[in-house]
Order: C-alpha cells, then sequence, then structure tokens
C-alpha cells in the first residue's frame, strides 16, 4: 500500500469523510469529477474477476499522482467500501494470480500464471489526433473485429465464451483469455503469438516456395550442366494460418490487377510504384490470361519471373501487413500486468469499463452503450477549450466557449480535457473579488 495510507481495504469506509476532506485541494475539474464518479460507486461494485482473491489491485485517485498497488480484498464487499470510500479515477487488476497478491514486492507474491491479453488502443492509428473520439473508437473496433475473428477464434482455435472482451473505457479494447493452457505461458511464448499475429518475421519463402524443375540437359566440356526452372507454388485451398491468409490476398490482388487499371494499380500497391508502366502491364496481360489456372493448379509457373517477383513483392510488402492483426505487444508479452477492471469508470472520459460478447462487439458504440445511468441529465456549465461536435446518448450537440451540457455530458468532455468545469467568465470575476 502507499506509505502515505496505512488503511487495509476492510477500513476503506472511513474513506468517505476522507475523500470529502481532500475535495479542497483538488482543482474544479476534479472535484466535479470525483462527484460523480462517487454517485456511480454508491449504486455500483467493478466486476470482481475469477479468483479475485489471488489478484493483486492498483488504483490512481484525483488527489494523488501515484498508482497505490499491492492490495487485495477477500470478499467484494470490502471492494465495495473501498470503492465508495476512496472513489479512485482508475481502477486495475492483476492479470497475473498471486499465492500473495498483496505482498510489496514481485518476487514474494508468488506467481501462480496469468491471463493472456491482448490489448488495442487508439494511441497506435494513423491520424488518430485529427480524428474525433468517435471516429477512433469506430477505427479500433474494426481491429479488435479483426483479431477476434481472423485470429483468436481463426487460426489460435478459442472458442467464444473463451475470449472475454471489454471496452476499455478510454480509446479501445481488451481480449481476455483464461484457459488453463495459457495460463503457465510464459513472456517468450506470448511474445511469439504476437509475431504471429502482426507477421513479423514472416518468411515469404516458406508461403511461396520455389518449385525447382529440371528443363534441360546440356553436354558441357567438363560433363552435363542441368538447367532448373524456379516458379513460385501458392498455398493450396485447404492450407491453414497463414498460408491460407495469403493465398487469399493473392486472389484479390490477381483480381485487382485483371480489374482495374495500371494506375490503380500503383496506387494500392506502393511496393511497386518505381515499377515502369510496361512491366505493370505485362504482369496485367498475363494474369488476364492465366487467372482461373493460377489458383487451380496452385502454381505461378505460368507466368514469366518478372511477373512472379512482381506478385510476391507485393504480397510481402504490402499485403502481409493489411492481413495480419494490431496489438500491444508489451501489454501481451506482459506476465505482470495491471488491467482496467471491468465495471469501473474510466478517469479520463467517465466511461464505464464493459464487458461485451462478440455479437455486441459488431455495433458498440461507448459513446451510447458505455455512459453511466448514474450521470444525470441536469444542465452543468462548463467552458470549452477549442470547439467540438459530440453525439452521445443519442443528443447531438455543437459546442464552443461558455454553454451548458448535462452533466453525462460534462463528465466526458471535462475528463478529455476538452472543456473546464464552470464559466471562465465567473471564474475570473471571483479572484478579482480576493
Amino acid at each position: 500500500m502507499a506509505p502515505d495510507d496505512d488503511r487495509s481495504p476492510a477500513d476503506a469506509g472511513e474513506g468517505t469523510i476522507y475523500a470529502l476532506t481532500v475535495a479542497h485541494l483538488m482543482d474544479a475539474n476534479s472535484r466535479f469529477l470525483l462527484k460523480a464518479f462517487r454517485k456511480y460507486y454508491r449504486v455500483n461494485t467493478p466486476i470482481l474477476p475469477d479468483r479475485f482473491t489471488r489478484r493483486e489491485f492498483g488504483f490512481m485517485f484525483f488527489d494523488r499522482s501515484y498508482v497505490q498497488r499491492h492490495m487485495s480484498f477477500g470478499r467484494p464487499e470490502e471492494l465495495h467500501r473501498f470503492m465508495l470510500g476512496q472513489v479512485p479515477s482508475h481502477s486495475y487488476y492483476s492479470t497475473s494470480y498471486y499465492r500473495k497478491p498483496d505482498a510489496p514486492t514481485m518476487d514474494e507474491k508468488e506467481w501462480m500464471g496469468a491471463e493472456l491479453i491482448f490489448d488495442l488502443d487508439a494511441d497506435h492509428l494513423d491520424g488518430a489526433k485529427e480524428m474525433t473520439y468517435a471516429e477512433m473508437l469506430t477505427q479500433i473496433r474494426s481491429e479488435m473485429i479483426n483479431l477476434v475473428d481472423s485470429f483468436l477464434l481463426g487460426d489460435l482455435g478459442f472458442s467464444e465464451d473463451q475470449v472475454h472482451i471489454t471496452f476499455s473505457g478510454g480509446r479501445g479494447y481488451h481480449a481476455h483469455v483464461r484457459t488453463p493452457d495459457v495460463m503457465g505461458l510464459g513472456t517468450h511464448e506470448r511474445r511469439e503469438l504476437v509475431d504471429y499475429i502482426t507477421a513479423t518475421g514472416l518468411n515469404i519463402d516458406w508461403v511461396f516456395p520455389y518449385n525447382r524443375v529440371a528443363t534441360s540437359q546440356v553436354v558441357t566440356g567438363t560433363g552435363v550442366r542441368t538447367n532448373v526452372a524456379k516458379d513460385r507454388l501458392i498455398p493450396p485451398a485447404d492450407a491453414g494460418g497463414w498460408r491460407l491468409r495469403m493465398r487469399n490476398g493473392l486472389m484479390d490482388v490477381v483480381n485487382d490487377f485483371c480489374d482495374t487499371d495500371v494506375k490503380a494499380i500503383k496506387r494500392d500497391y506502393p511496393s511497386i510504384k518505381g515499377s515502369g508502366n510496361a512491366t505493370v502491364l505485362k504482369a496485367q496481360e498475363e494474369l488476364l490470361k492465366s487467372r482461373g489456372v493460377l489458383f487451380q493448379k496452385n502454381t505461378m509457373a505460368v507466368l514469366s519471373q518478372s511477373t512472379q517477383n512482381m506478385l510476391v513483392k507485393i504480397m510481402k510488402e504490402d499485403v502481409a501487413y493489411r492481413l495480419s492483426g494490431e496489438v500491444d505487444e508489451p501489454v501481451t508479452a506482459d506476465i505482470k500486468r495491471l488491467i482496467r477492471l471491468p465495471g469501473s469508470v474510466h478517469g479520463k472520459s467517465g466511461l464505464r469499463v464493459t464487458p461485451i460478447n462478440r455479437t455486441q462487439l459488431t455495433d458498440f458504440d461507448p459513446l451510447q452503450m458505455a455512459v453511466p445511468d448514474e450521470y444525470s441529465d441536469d444542465p452543468v456549465k462548463i467552458t470549452m477549450r477549442k470547439p467540438a461536435k459530440l453525439e452521445m446518448k443519442g443528443e447531438r450537440f455543437s459546442l464552443e466557449g461558455e454553454t451548458e451540457v448535462p452533466e453525462f455530458a460534462a463528465v466526458f468532455l471535462i475528463g478529455r480535457k476538452m472543456a473546464d468545469f464552470g464559466y471562465a467568465s465567473e471564474a475570473t470575476e471571483q479572484r478579482k473579488l480576493f
């Protein structure tokens, strides 16, 4: 536990007084958020993970700048009292199981195993700074759907009831796997799973191997020389994993070559941007003649070497990345990770960390579905830091300057640092009085 707070979780009920007395130490934004969070935790307790007595818990607060770690709870009631009394801004639990989760050092905790975690966050998206929050979440949701469907349920063979999906409350999603066969995986094995999903180290010569066939023999002064043709093979339709994925990807590439013009082909596949138009046109003509044969015989032998090389280059440099999944490698590889506690609220958005299933993920909209009912529709004065549009809980807002919004929107805007609590002009007048 933190050095300035030596109470046990069982004593946390006294923290209600503590939370009230520290409120004057915070700025107006933090006081407003703390009040809203307390209202939520008065009637809601976070969802405890399985075997919660073997888990470490950690928290951050509105009035403290550090993470309070090395905590455990013996009963759900203890956690409820703690949440209501301390009103944390961020709540976490360990993906690991420990014999002594509240021990002060990691070695003393005695690691017993860990969930397999996949984390996707919008901070890696290209152009994320120019996106609205809703746009970021829509794109990251698509990436999570691809990760779950193509890799977790697909290649890795987990069932839907083994993959537990959670909206993080912030800018992304988590997928948890808790099957016994993954609990003991070490950092190295987990990193290998990341490499598989992200196509890191994918050997293109393994996907499209050379088929060497003797074509002729020539008698020379020193003996007989055998001429060998080297043509690329295409993975068969009954292949699995990355070989099947790349076969299907190659089909799309061939169709693009056959159905679009040279300019579009070079735009869609940047790796051949430097190729001459005549070379691309030649490949297009060859593929138009042999499109049907390629995937019946699973070989590129009917194509010239230059066209084969072009296709393989495209598959390696353009397509493999597009077919891969996004994963935050440090999170998956870390076997002693703290992660968001489902059912808690996120201190930088006010949204609920929400467990969902695969079906719900398809259309999940955090700004409609992860807003706690405890936040009211009562008007709250805010000052926007810059103009913004927001659609939340079925309402649309076009905001700038000093304005009023429902409490649920104020929590989100202030948490995201898009607005400040109160009217700036009124705060200025109050300062003048003193």
